[in-house]
């Protein structure tokens, strides 16, 4: 996949040029069937498949005011438009300037002239422009002067247990609750943070017996406080774990951490980044009497969670 963050990199349209347009926070699987759609239109034109995406959010931009964590940071966002086999990513530096493009400019200026869009493929709901005054059908309207196609995308629903559109805040939500093996039905794999490991309170091995890698969640989502079985993707390999998340109540500092112990693992990994893909939450914080019972509980969860990633690795 080719990466464009500078529009003056582009110094010729792309042939044929098939084009989706959004943020794609998470990149689910509503996301990859539409990337799929793109494709496949390229493919019929004999014509380049281009997905358009921003970066910082624009809610960042347009409202400071807006707290906003975001299911997948820039580099794993791009790492998964590119795996879904599109062939040109633009990743646009959404600033104040850029948002206070006129709708005709955006379409005419950027996309027709610039980037050679023969064919767009965007939802009902789609908006575009300063102050979202462009929409579908005012698309319609240019594609006929400016010739190119609109071809309309339905967005993809969830079964009939949980009804309802896929989509970026859907996730959000499911995982801001702790229900991330909800939410992995609908991104199409493990809600995933990341991180370098960075030093702790140094009880996990010393104290309890279960050393643990600690790492700060800045930007992303964090997923509710509570215990859960993760997979942990560090040093060329993937291992099962245990993570805590939250204020470990039972030591009553107040300090919010999320830890990881890597189960069968002994390996050395300060200021290594890794990779932590949540499977399913086991339980909520608990304030325990003391250290033993807190070790015994740990024993306990750690069972479990061998159970749950039978399945899994």
């Amino acid at each position: 996949m080719e990466l464009i963050e500078n529009l003056e990199h582009i110094t010729r349209p792309f042939k044929n040029a098939a084009i989706t347009i959004g943020n794609f926070d998470g990149v689910h699987i509503g996301h990859q069937a539409l990337f799929h759609e793109v494709i496949a239109r390229a493919d019929e034109m004999d014509g380049v498949a281009i997905a358009m995406t921003f970066d910082p959010h624009p809610l960042r931009v347009i409202d400071h005011n807006k707290t906003l964590s975001l299911i997948t940071l820039k580099e794993q966002k791009l790492e998964l438009i590119s795996a879904s086999g599109i062939d040109v990513l633009i990743c646009m530096p959404f600033t104040r300037e850029f948002a206070s493009m006129s709708s005709r400019a955006f379409v005419e200026d950027l996309l027709v002239k610039r980037v050679g869009m023969k064919a767009i493929i965007a939802g009902e709901d789609y908006t575009f422009g300063r102050n979202r005054e462009g929409n579908i059908n005012l698309l319609k309207q240019y594609a006929s002067e400016m010739e190119f196609e609109v071809i309309i995308y339905d967005w993809i629903q969830t079964s009939s247990a949980t009804p309802g559109r896929i989509s970026s805040t859907r996730i959000r939500k499911l995982v801001a609750d702790g229900l991330v093996a909800d939410a992995s039905k609908l991104l199409g794999r493990f809600y995933q943070v990341r991180g370098i490991v960075v030093s702790g309170r140094n009880r996990g091995g010393k104290l309890l017996g279960f050393p643990t890698a600690n790492i700060v969640i800045q930007e992303e989502l964090c997923p509710k406080a509570g215990v859960y079985a993760v997979t942990v993707e560090c040093i060329g390999n993937k291992f099962k774990g245990v993570a805590n998340i939250g204020y470990s109540p039972t030591f009553s500092d107040h300090i919010f951490t999320v830890e990881i112990h890597i189960l069968d693992f002994h390996n050395d990994i300060y200021g290594n980044k890794i990779r932590v893909n949540f499977v399913k939450r086991i339980r909520d914080e608990i304030k325990f009497s003391g250290l033993s019972e807190l070790s015994d509980q740990i024993r306990s969860d750690i069972d479990y969670a061998r159970v749950i990633l039978s399945q899994v690795i």
